[in-house]
């Protein structure tokens, strides 16, 4: 059944609306910053205007380009690495009640084991190679992914199962029209909070082991204390993932849920 012009205009409306105040916070966060920075006027808070002037500067040369896009494939690698993993132990412990009590303190383990600890650990067992970068990531967010799908597995509501399973429609039918639809939100919600938290490991996994990628060169210019073109790798990395959540992340999301009343 198609929406109604009133709706899909009133639809259309929310959405520019919503836009339109995303855009004056940036423009009022970029604001201030500029302000407060001209009133400091400490080499420690460089202006808006010049981060971006830098920002500029390293596009023309083509090193922001090169290792912004080298992040961003070790963070997709290690984000669908641990979504896929995490998704389906957690669907399975949700579902089993022995599963889950043999392997919860597993969960437990991995999700109060330090970050750097395991990036350290897989450095020195598996070398300073893309595999351990990407997998030391993985692992960081697998736990929190499965203990938010088997949260959502338990939640599950088991008279669409049992009407599925009346119509004989199958696992893999059950599974992508009755258990996936109910799953989204907690999804959605362990693929927000997944981004966040992948690419800042990525970051530290290109900090302690790599030559190259957004985490290099901000050591790199760390070292140098050249504050401004470590705020124009942050502001551009930033932006992309802001970029990520507003044109994948939400239309999916609301894709996705449109079968909810």
């Amino acid at each position: 059944m198609s929406a109604s012009p009133t709706a899909e205009r009133a639809s259309s409306w929310l959405v520019s609306s919503s836009l339109a105040q995303r855009i004056a916070s940036v423009a009022l966060f970029i604001l201030v910053w500029q302000v407060t920075a001209e009133v400091l006027h400490s080499r420690l808070l460089p202006t808006a205007t010049a981060v971006f002037v830098a920002m500029v500067h390293m596009c023309a040369d083509g090193s922001l380009p090169f290792n912004l896009g080298i992040t961003l494939a070790r963070v997709a690698a290690a984000f669908f690495v641990a979504m896929i993993v995490g998704m389906a132990i957690g669907i399975v412990m949700g579902r089993s009640r022995t599963i889950d009590v043999l392997f919860d303190s597993w969960l437990v383990l991995l999700l109060n084991l330090p970050a750097l600890v395991i990036i350290v650990l897989a450095y020195v067992w598996f070398g300073l190679t893309e595999a351990a970068a990407i997998g030391a990531v993985a692992v960081n967010k697998i736990p929190a992914v499965a203990v938010t799908l088997r949260e959502g597995a338990r939640a599950l509501d088991r008279s669409y199962a049992d009407m599925a399973q009346s119509f004989q429609m199958g696992r893999w039918r059950t599974l992508r029209h009755v258990i996936l639809p109910q799953l989204y939100p907690y999804i959605f919600a362990a693929a927000r909070s997944g981004l966040a938290l992948v690419w800042k490991i990525v970051l530290i996994v290109e900090l302690l082991g790599r030559s190259n990628g957004v985490g290099f060169e901000i050591q790199l210019y760390f070292q140098q204390f050249d504050v401004t073109r470590i705020l124009a790798y942050t502001i551009a990395f930033v932006a992309v993932i802001q970029l990520i959540e507003w044109a994948l992340f939400q239309p999916l999301e609301r894709r996705a849920a449109r079968w909810r009343p």
